[in-house]
């Protein structure tokens, strides 16, 4: 067991991606801030969080360029509600004063890799892809085609197809401005002056270069691009079990691309820690089974994993027992219990647990979000990272102590 994440770390891997069993334990975000902390110390200039792509270039802008105030990063730059937790704003204060006196080369990126959804919602693709129009400089009307931004939102144009405009007339016309918006992008000198470029005066977003500026319309474009396809797989009539496996798959697609996508952007300046659930982030096909729902799909890791071979790396999250969340002191012969032999307070060790292990009951999906461990978690893990007791992680240093 060790608590140095460089001893997991090989030097083909520039995409870490360590997990979580559940959003709502602390802990996770406090180590994944302290990790993150040492990391920088060795190379690595970015973070990937479970988040809204597109939300988080808000937060970015302020952990590197100092644009706007912390209040509105946390709001603004973060989907899910996941601005309220304590760790992340401990995350953006960090950051923020790492950067304040360092070159923009060595200044650490916050990206989220999210798609633009939540669970039984998306929205409209009209302003994404509005704003790679501006960028071009294009007179289009987007907004006539697309139509009333709650015709999307709706939670019933998710989970009803006879709702859906995923697959209206509107839909395949946005899906090919979309396609022609990317091509012109594409053929659109990154280095030239951009009408979305902000002059000296502005203050609503950094003085970002030609290319920053460039790389934003893409992702807005991309985001774009990505709920329409999301969009048109909820308009698919199947039966409710297949249904939601196949909006799973699409939204775990999506991330990947992000994560492909944020890598290509930060190649030349360093590597890339990511953070998020297991589910989202192991190397194996991810099941889930809850009520009536019994759902198998390909994530995000997996798909990461089989593209980029040992460059990315899969560290699983497992924890002990959580008093605040009702987790008990797990089995002696579950995984946990057995991790619970190996690890006192928090530490990393290695995925080779017995296969007669067995996975933990009496938690799961219903209490918490909390996801025990399974062999198809393990299945390819480069380590696993292992909370005792949740408790027992405490806050790090605060901004500037480090």
């Amino acid at each position: 067991m060790s608590q140095d994440i460089s001893d997991f770390i090989t030097p083909s891997c520039d995409l870490l991606a360590v997990g979580e069993p559940t959003h709502t334990v602390p802990a996770f975000g406090r180590l994944r801030n302290e990790l993150f902390a040492r990391l920088a110390e060795r190379g690595f200039r970015s973070i990937a969080l479970e988040i809204d792509r597109v939300a988080a270039l808000t937060a970015d802008d302020y952990v590197r360029e100092g644009v706007g105030d912390l209040d509105t990063a946390l709001n603004e730059g973060f989907s899910h509600g996941w601005g309220a937790k304590e760790t992340n704003r401990e995350l953006l204060i960090w950051m923020r004063e790492y950067n304040r006196n360092r070159p923009p080369e060595q200044r650490l990126a916050l990206h989220g890799f999210d798609a633009s959804t939540e669970n039984f919602n998306a929205p409209s693709p009209r302003r994404y892809l509005e704003h790679a129009r501006d960028h071009l400089g294009l007179d289009l009307d987007i907004a006539g085609v697309a139509g009333d931004d709650e015709r999307w939102s709706r939670t019933e144009a998710i989970m009803d197809p006879a709702m859906s405009p995923g697959d209206s007339p509107e839909a395949r016309r946005l899906r090919a401005i979309a396609a022609d918006l990317l091509t012109a992008l594409h053929t659109h000198e990154p280095q030239a002056p951009s009408r979305a470029e902000p002059d000296a005066t502005s203050r609503a977003e950094p003085q970002a270069t030609s290319r920053a500026a460039w790389l934003r319309a893409r992702t807005y474009l991309m985001a774009g691009l990505g709920l329409l396809r999301y969009h048109k797989q909820a308009a698919v009539p199947l039966e409710r079990n297949e249904r939601i496996t196949r909006l799973s798959a699409t939204r775990d697609a999506l991330m990947a691309q992000n994560l492909l996508d944020i890598r290509t952007t930060e190649a030349g300046r360093g590597r890339t820690l990511v953070h998020a659930h297991n589910a989202h982030l192991q190397k194996s096909i991810t099941t889930m089974s809850a009520a009536d729902l019994d759902l198998r799909w390909i994530g995000a890791g997996a798909l990461a994993g089989h593209l980029l071979g040992d460059r990315y790396a899969f560290i699983a999250g497992s924890l002990g027992r959580s008093e605040p969340i009702g987790v008990t002191e797990p089995e002696p012969d579950t995984f946990e219990g057995l991790l619970q032999a190996r690890v006192t307070t928090w530490g990393f060790t290695a995925a080779d647990l017995p296969g007669t292990a067995r996975v933990r009951t009496g938690t799961g999906p219903q209490q918490y979000g909390y996801f025990p461990l399974d062999a198809a978690t393990l299945d390819g893990a480069d380590a696993v990272l292992h909370i005792a007791d949740s408790t027992l992680v405490h806050p790090g240093p605060k901004a500037g102590q480090r």
